[in-house]
């Protein structure tokens, strides 16, 4: 079994104390997100686990708690993203120059093959140019060549939530010629530094470019971190285009402090808020508490 840890929420940044007790515990409660009464109890147990994968923008609260975590036998990676954009699109992170460094110092804990860098989304608008984007990608290469082998990218998905957003000219669509120049130029500037470029769910063919769409949790990337061959299916319920294996996601939407105006996962300020105020790092959910009346589905 994969766990995914999440796609929904950052868990290292904010909820890795509490990850942590989940391991401790063997076993995490999850609810389903289209059913909430659909409860499930999936064991974490380093035998039912073949591979963790961690999505973050700052894994620096979960770094002291690795070794504990590797003492305990388990296999993981992680989907690191890190993009030039200040506190106007993504509000609450630090500095990202300090965020750099705490990639290069993961790195240097686990090794490059197990941190895959996003580069996700990229975002258009009067400041954020495609210039601004080749520079600071090209910084970004140097900074971490050596610290990682495999760098993926998207471009923004303009879904209705962020109509808001589009009309104060915050994001703007993304035209098929920028996507294409933009590829073209990240794909020579990433080999130049020795990092392989992928995209991540994109309808546009970047083959031409050397760009091959990405499985975020891969067959491959697994079987090397946890050394040994992995039955895999894919993913039904990711969206079109998604390459990735089958896994158990145990985050809860509309608990992301980071505050990134392009979110899928969260549908307020308000709503992340009261989530967050009914958050233990005790419980065996993630947000809230479960009755032991609900019925629960063993994973």
């Amino acid at each position: 079994m994969i766990i995914s840890a999440s796609r929904r929420t950052d868990i290292p940044a904010y909820y890795s104390q509490w990850f942590l007790n989940r391991l401790k515990a063997g076993y995490v409660i999850t609810r389903n997100p289209m059913n909430p009464k659909q409860v499930s109890r999936i064991s974490l147990s380093p035998e039912a686990v073949d591979c963790i994968v961690f999505w973050t923008k700052d894994p620096m609260p979960m770094m002291d708690k690795l070794p504990e975590i590797d003492s305990m036998g388990y296999s993981y990676y992680f989907q690191f993203t890190l993009t030039p954009y200040g506190r106007d699109i993504e509000r609450n992170l630090r500095e990202k120059e300090e965020i750099l460094r705490t990639f290069q110092q993961l790195s240097g804990l686990l090794g490059k093959e197990r941190i895959v860098w996003r580069y996700d989304p990229i975002v258009l608008n009067a400041s954020l140019t495609i210039p601004y984007h080749l520079q600071h990608f090209e910084r970004m290469c140097g900074a971490l060549s050596g610290y990682t082998s495999q760098c993926t990218i998207s471009f923004v998905d303009l879904y209705s939530k962020l109509s808001k957003i589009i009309k104060k000219n915050i994001i703007r669509e993304i035209g098929t010629e920028e996507m294409l120049e933009i590829a073209e130029r990240f794909s020579s500037i990433a080999q130049r530094y020795g990092i392989e470029l992928r995209s991540c769910s994109e309808k546009l063919d970047l083959s031409q470019f050397n760009i091959l769409p990405a499985a975020c949790i891969d067959k491959t990337k697994v079987e090397e971190v946890c050394g040994h061959p992995i039955t895999w299916s894919r993913d039904r319920n990711q969206r079109p285009g998604c390459g990735c294996m089958k896994s158990v996601d145990i985050g809860v939407y509309n608990t992301c402090r980071n505050g990134c105006i392009y979110c899928y996962a969260n549908h307020s300020d308000a709503s992340i808020e009261k989530n967050c105020k009914r958050h233990d790092n005790k419980s065996d959910i993630l947000i809230g508490t479960i009755s032991y009346e609900e019925s629960m589905k063993k994973l």
